[in-house]
């Protein structure tokens, strides 16, 4: 059986493809056998190591847990923050007055290109300079500041791809209905966009909720994987022990916020379908109008 994009595997392709698969599996048997040996040779993989995290809360109230609280706070600060100044310059390049659209253009493409590292590094700075910000909030100030400026500008081109993945049709639908071009962009081109936009925008916190690690290395910013340093100076040098438990962390937050995602993105599309059309199939005329468009034109 063949496909568009590829012909049917003949016995001697199927017989290759199986032994392709053995060697991989035995290859990363091998790596798994040389990474266990390796660590049970420098006593890494020893109970007391990891019995801390299993029979005692002290790791997880002192260590772990605060440090979590600041990462997803600052997390936090930096996605509601920078949501709305991205969707505000990313509509500001779509703009048809080049007043509007080269500056926000330019904003864009410079904060963009500079590593979130520098921003972070140059904001502790000026903070440090030119405020009074106290010396213990400082650092959480300007990791949220690096993290808004670079993820603002990302998030602002997500916003106008997604609008313009949307057909054309749909905007001469709503000039044909006498909206205005800020009424268009607002009613109707940008709650369209928001569900095509949502993975992207998730993939985007993902990265927030990481960087937020950068703070930690430079400017000792409390965050989960500061908290790695003096959890194993206190439980006996258990450096790989501790690490695993912070990568098991941010892989379940991560998993958290991609899974919920994808469910908001189901329900909306859901609920989407469900108002553009009435029960028996008829696009919706009552009440607020549905933008229909067939082949381009407003319906």
């Amino acid at each position: 059986m063949s496909s568009v994009l590829y012909d049917a595997q003949g016995p001697r392709a199927k017989q290759r493809n199986i032994l392709y698969t053995v060697l991989f599996v035995l290859c990363a048997a091998a790596v798994v056998w040389w990474v266990y040996d390796g660590l049970a040779e420098k006593h890494q993989l020893d109970w007391i190591k990891w019995k801390p995290f299993f029979t005692s809360s002290q790791p997880w109230e002192t260590y772990i847990w605060p440090g979590l609280q600041s990462t997803l706070k600052a997390a936090f600060f930096a996605l509601i923050i920078a949501l709305p100044l991205g969707a505000l310059f990313g509509v500001g390049r779509l703009s048809d007055h080049r007043w509007v659209r080269v500056p926000a253009g330019v904003v864009v493409e410079f904060f963009r290109a500079i590593p979130v590292l520098i921003l972070m590094i140059v904001a502790n700075a000026v903070y440090s300079e030119y405020t009074n910000i106290n010396t213990d909030d400082r650092p959480l100030y300007a990791v949220v500041t690096g993290l808004v400026l670079y993820n603002a500008s990302v998030l602002a081109e997500i916003v106008r791809a997604g609008i313009h993945t949307l057909p054309k049709g749909q905007g001469e639908a709503a000039k044909a209905l006498g909206m205005r071009k800020g009424q268009t962009m607002v009613f109707v081109l940008l709650p369209q966009a928001v569900t095509a936009m949502l993975p992207a925008i998730v993939s985007q916190l993902v990265v927030i909720v990481k960087d937020t690690a950068l703070g930690g290395a430079v400017m000792t910013f409390p965050e989960l994987l500061a908290s790695v340093r003096p959890m194993a100076a206190n439980y006996g040098a258990n450096t790989i022990a501790c690490f695993t438990v912070i990568a098991l962390i941010y892989l379940l937050v991560n998993f958290a916020l991609t899974s919920f995602a994808s469910w908001l993105e189901r329900r909306l599309r859901r609920t989407k379908k469900g108002k553009g059309t009435t029960p028996g199939g008829a696009p919706e005329t009552v009440g607020t109008p549905s933008l229909v468009v067939d082949d381009g034109r407003a319906v």
